[in-house]
């Protein structure tokens, strides 16, 4: 096979618009084409508003014609994760079953290690039912949740693939989630995203295949304690947070894989004198727009048929020496609910597969460093989330509306109404959000949002609103390991986004892959 790259396409291509494209590239007959596949597709939207697709392509030839072109020589990857088995009786667990403790547990289950995983939320199917009632009747259940539950907080946001990181890791992820029924346009689309819909599809059938090769699963259960002798894990205690029965086991390798927001398990590794450190992370709130002012913005019309709703990705640099940015652009989508704990609000975004909402929707972050959080104790960065968590709770109104106001309001003191028809669950209070957040991310948001209206025209109108409060953008605390993936304690091994190493759905899972093929070999 061989590739062609930056071939052009009209928006609503058809296959004789390829093959045209294929033979004028090539200077070939169409009948000379044995097969060809889309490699990666995104939208040249230069020149408004004759956007078009630029895609990259591998074409397959006949007649031994790939030996003219064999400086296009493309080999298409299609590696999963396959290992060859070994027997052992060692007692392996995985704690949490997000991106890293999926990942992780599916490459232990391949490699026949029988893994057992502890989730403290329920099965995806279950826990959908407690999100909904968290949004429709305000009641949290603080163990299955948009933090917590099968498939981890990515599960309720859309699912998207981006990652800085380009490598043989990022081409296992995307083929495992295809084979496991993730649509197969996240193999070649720009920004690629499942859905949240699609996603907890695909968390379920690789459920059922990691029970298959001898996994065994433990729901609504979640760690409680650890047994450490001499610097080494000996045993876990669990608890079924349903009937509050404990179980005590004999652990020789525990993956821990909790997830940003597990508070509970920092401060269990913090009394069991596991190595912690303070990480910066960011905080600041969620922005809503109108889709079709994204549209317009980046495409030059407000919907053109055959393109997908519009994203963006924004930062600036302030002369404060903080940066302004977006993060987890939800076109098409709505703000979601996402507290974990009584007394708090935090708030995320999410879209399904089809993006076709008509609001948009992305946090608007400040960077904060470990110098603010006014303490060197290694959980003072959680007890920095939790104290304006706690604010925003209580300017809300107790009752777990988010506080929210417009970008007029906020930035120029303008008394200007929203005209956003806002998606947040279960509502909003509209107010003076600065009550909720630090001083310096309200001067940095306060400055930042005007630059980033500059590169993209109606990001920040004075009509858009802003809903507070986005602080659970990333885990302010690494759980410290070494070379070989370990913590301090020998046998427990820190993973993905909650242990301070990975930043959404991608990272983690290759982190997750990365821990356990760390001691494959040692098996």
């Amino acid at each position: 096979m061989i590739k062609l790259d930056q071939i052009s396409l009209p928006i609503k291509y058809s296959e004789n618009d390829i093959l045209s494209a294929i033979c004028k590239k090539l200077k070939i007959k169409s009948d000379n084409i044995q097969k060809y596949e889309i490699v990666r597709l995104s939208i040249d939207a230069r020149k408004k508003p004759n956007v078009k697709y630029v895609a990259n392509i591998g074409v397959s030839l006949k007649n031994n014609l790939e030996d003219r072109f064999s400086n296009l020589r493309y080999e298409k990857t299609t590696r999963t994760l396959c290992y060859e088995k070994k027997s052992s009786k060692e007692n392996i667990y995985v704690i949490g079953f997000g991106p890293s403790g999926i990942f992780a547990s599916l490459a232990l289950a391949r490699m026949g290690l029988n893994p057992i995983i502890i989730e403290q939320g329920k099965m995806v199917e279950d826990r959908e039912q407690d999100v909904l009632k968290f949004w429709n009747e305000r009641k949290l259940n603080k163990f299955s949740n948009v933090q917590f539950g099968e498939g981890g907080a990515g599960t309720f946001s859309d699912g998207k693939l981006n990652t800085n990181l380009n490598n043989e890791y990022c081409k296992i992820v995307i083929n495992e989630l295809i084979a496991f029924g993730a649509p197969k346009e996240i193999g070649y689309i720009h920004n690629p995203h499942i859905g949240s819909d699609k996603l907890k599809k695909v968390v379920k059938n690789i459920r059922e295949h990691i029970k298959s090769l001898g996994g065994k699963f433990m729901f609504s259960t979640r760690l409680v304690d650890i047994e450490v002798l001499d610097k080494t894990i000996k045993s876990i205690t669990v608890e079924n947070v349903e009937t509050n029965d404990r179980q005590t086991f004999p652990a020789d390798k525990v993956f821990l894989a909790v997830g940003h927001s597990a508070k509970d398990i920092f401060r269990l590794l913090y009394d069991k004198g596991v190595t912690l450190t303070q990480k910066p992370f960011a905080m600041g709130v969620r922005i809503e727009q109108k889709q079709a002012d994204i549209n317009k913005s980046q495409y030059g019309a407000e919907k053109i048929d055959g393109l997908p709703n519009a994203d963006y990705k924004l930062v600036a640099h302030l002369p404060s020496g903080r940066s302004i940015f977006t993060f987890c652009m939800c076109p098409g989508g709505q703000v979601v609910a996402s507290s974990s704990e009584e007394g708090e609000i935090v708030t995320n975004g999410m879209s399904y597969f089809a993006r076709d909402k008509e609001n948009a929707n992305s946090a608007v972050l400040i960077n904060v460093t470990p110098q603010d959080y006014g303490s060197e104790h290694p959980l003072a960065g959680i007890e920095f989330q939790s104290k304006y968590e706690k604010l925003a709770f209580e300017l809300g109104g107790k009752n777990f509306n988010a506080p929210a106001e417009s970008v007029g309001s906020f930035v120029y003191n303008k008394n200007i109404e929203t005209d956003i028809n806002c998606s947040y669950r279960p509502n909003i209070t509209l107010c003076k959000i600065e009550k909720c957040l630090p001083d310096f991310v309200v001067a940095g948001l306060k400055e930042g949002l005007p630059l980033l209206n500059n590169k993209l025209k109606n990001f920040a109108k004075d009509e858009n609103l802003l809903i507070a409060i986005e602080s659970r953008s990333s885990c302010p605390l690494t759980i410290v390991r070494d070379e070989n993936y370990e913590s301090s304690v020998r046998g427990l091994y820190p993973l993905g986004e909650g242990a301070g190493y990975a930043g959404g759905i991608m990272s983690s899972a290759q982190d997750g892959i990365k821990v356990v093929e760390s001691i494959y070999n040692k098996i």
